[in-house]
């Protein structure tokens, strides 16, 4: 048999029953054994006590108490960005290697298809958020093409896959999105906005990317794009162009003025994208947490391997 690694999950809402369900189902070299929250009716921990997982309503503190604790060597954190600090305090005392699934960005921003192994040796490693897993391929794509002075990503989701910890984070979502959107994605400048969406029936998860860069034949740019589409669908299939990428020329006749970095003229780049979840929990219009998830568990697997020596 494969030797595992040992994991839990601290959150038993959204995204962590979400992730626990990838992990049983899809598991290669993780073992959950362990999902944490603190309301024991809540549907994520009675759902990992019909799997036969220990399931642990004390919080970050019954997680230290079970019999597992001195085993688990991966902790998946699946929050808020407040909560993280006060357990990534206690779980770097205790030599466990976090995911952060939440905006804290303590740790490096790691986005699988640009920097995903560059981060494995990291304590703490954070999935930055659900807008930036989607969007911030896109930002790189451009980036690894052509110099980007400025990137705005718009990421929607619908209403009804955004949960308590998500509507508590939307502060740290923009600031971090927007940090990764220039960490990771390459920008000299970014921003982020997300719209929750109340339509019914609730709507896909939709992203809009608008990059600015130096002059290049928009080919090379959407030739970029593509295969980072293709990157990007081997662990959420359900990623995918919404239509083909649009492009506008500025020439020093008409520059755009870009306050603090003054007049642009270059390549205008507008990509539109869908994201179409898994279904492995959640619905699949819940395509921003199934990106989410799948990065995570991809980041895990990856460190697993890494821990294991098989790489």
């Amino acid at each position: 048999m494969t030797k595992k690694i040992k994991v839990a999950i601290i959150g038993s809402g959204n995204i962590g029953t979400d992730l626990m369900m990838k992990l049983v189902n899809k598991g290669k070299l993780l073992e959950l054994v362990a999902v944490v929250g603190i309301d024991p009716e809540s549907e994520g921990l009675a759902k990992a006590r019909a799997l036969g997982l220990e399931s642990i309503d004390k919080g970050i503190d019954g997680l230290v108490a079970s019999k597992h604790y001195p085993d688990i060597g991966i902790v998946f954190d699946a929050t808020s960005a407040y909560a993280h600090k006060h357990h990534n305090d206690i779980l770097q005392r205790d030599g466990k290697r976090v995911i952060d699934l939440t905006p804290a960005a303590i740790g490096p921003l790691t986005i699988p298809p640009v920097n995903g192994r560059d981060n494995l040796d990291a304590q703490n490693v954070n999935m930055v958020t659900c807008g930036g897993q989607a969007t911030i391929p896109m930002v790189a794509a451009v980036s690894r093409v052509a110099r980007v002075p400025y990137a705005e990503i718009v990421a929607s989701v619908s209403s009804r896959s955004a949960g308590p910890g998500t509507r508590a984070n939307i502060d740290e979502f923009t600031r971090t999105t927007a940090r990764g959107v220039e960490v990771v994605g390459g920008a000299l400048r970014g921003k982020a906005i997300i719209i929750l969406n109340p339509a019914e029936p609730p709507m896909m998860m939709r992203d809009t990317i608008f990059t600015l860069s130096d002059d290049v034949e928009y080919s090379v740019i959407e030739d970029s794009v593509k295969r980072m589409v293709a990157d990007v669908q081997t662990y959420v299939p359900g990623y995918r162009l919404k239509q083909e990428v649009q492009f506008e020329r500025f020439g020093s006749n008409r520059p755009v003025h870009i306050p603090g970095y003054g007049d642009f003229t270059g390549v205008k780049t507008s990509i539109f994208l869908e994201v179409e979840g898994a279904g492995d929990y959640l619905p699949p219009y819940a395509g921003n947490l199934d990106i989410m998830t799948a990065a995570a568990h991809g980041t895990a697997e990856l460190i697993a391997a890494r821990l294991l020596g098989a790489h």
